[in-house]
């Protein structure tokens, strides 16, 4: 396998999950996603179809506004499978509140029929700063 090769290859598919929110393209996120797919954090543990995840993406209520992405790092345990992992500084708007959070995250990429497939995607909020 070529590490290098595939660790490009996510980070491009974890930026490009994150401008899908940005710009509310479901389609593009849902493209990149396994069915079903999970999602954990503050807000518990998600289990969704794609049709779920287009109705929660296009919730008119939450908006990505701004985000950041820094220090990823991507292991390979397997030739099929990444797991990335990295921070997040991220501005939201929730029912018109502007909010600012600082985030680790981690997603699980599987490989299936030659693309790359997110599975599970965590966010852990970073501990605030001292």
């Amino acid at each position: 396998m070529n590490a290098s090769k595939h660790k490009g290859e996510i980070e491009r598919l974890e930026h490009s999950f994150w401008q899908s929110i940005l710009d509310r393209e479901s389609e593009v996120a849902t493209g990149m996603l396994t069915e079903p797919a999970l999602m954990v954090s503050a807000h518990g543990a998600n289990k969704f179809d794609h049709a779920a995840y287009a109705k929660m993406a296009n919730d008119e209520r939450f908006k990505l506004i701004e985000y950041k992405i820094s220090g990823m790092d991507i292991l390979f345990p397997r030739d099929d499978v990444a797991i990335a992992s990295y921070r997040v500084s991220q501005k939201t708007q929730m029912d018109g509140k502007s909010m600012e959070m600082d985030v680790y995250d981690t997603s699980t990429w599987v490989k299936l029929d030659d693309q790359w497939r997110c599975v599970i995607h965590t966010e852990s909020p970073a501990a605030a700063q001292r």
